[in-house]
């Protein structure tokens, strides 16, 4: 009888371990680590809900955007976003058309949306 309670209780630390590593691998928060070690473009998005804010990771810069939502001709949206960086000191090597690339991104996912870029990113934006 012991010997089948301990089978048991191994299975059960089997499927909990599995299970662990499975939320690990698929963690939003680690896919967005790992694309900022690898200097890969990553979106990360909580689409149903407008409160959370998004992250991009960029060339191995990591941008975040404050979503406001306001009304349309049709509906309620996104209607401005605020981007800024939690280390704007290691933008170097950043550049306009990196910056044009990031903002088409953000307007393929909210395209009724006015991005403005808060310092040192609004020095570099021309429009």
């Amino acid at each position: 009888m012991i010997i089948i309670l301990f089978r048991f209780l191994v299975v059960i630390a089997m499927i909990v371990l599995i299970y662990t590593a499975y939320k690990y691998i698929v963690n939003p928060k680690r896919k967005l680590e790992v694309a900022q070690e690898k200097c890969e473009f990553y979106f990360l998005d909580f689409n149903d809900n407008i409160k959370k804010n998004f992250f991009i990771t960029f060339k191995g810069f990591v941008f975040e955007g404050e979503k406001y939502l306001g009304t349309t001709e049709d509906a309620f949206e996104v209607i401005n976003i605020v981007m800024h960086t939690k280390n704007p000191e290691k933008l170097k090597g950043f550049e306009r058309k990196d910056l044009y690339f990031l903002e088409e991104e953000i307007l393929i996912r909210y395209p009724h949306a006015e991005i403005e870029w808060k310092y040192p990113i609004n020095k570099l934006h021309l429009k």
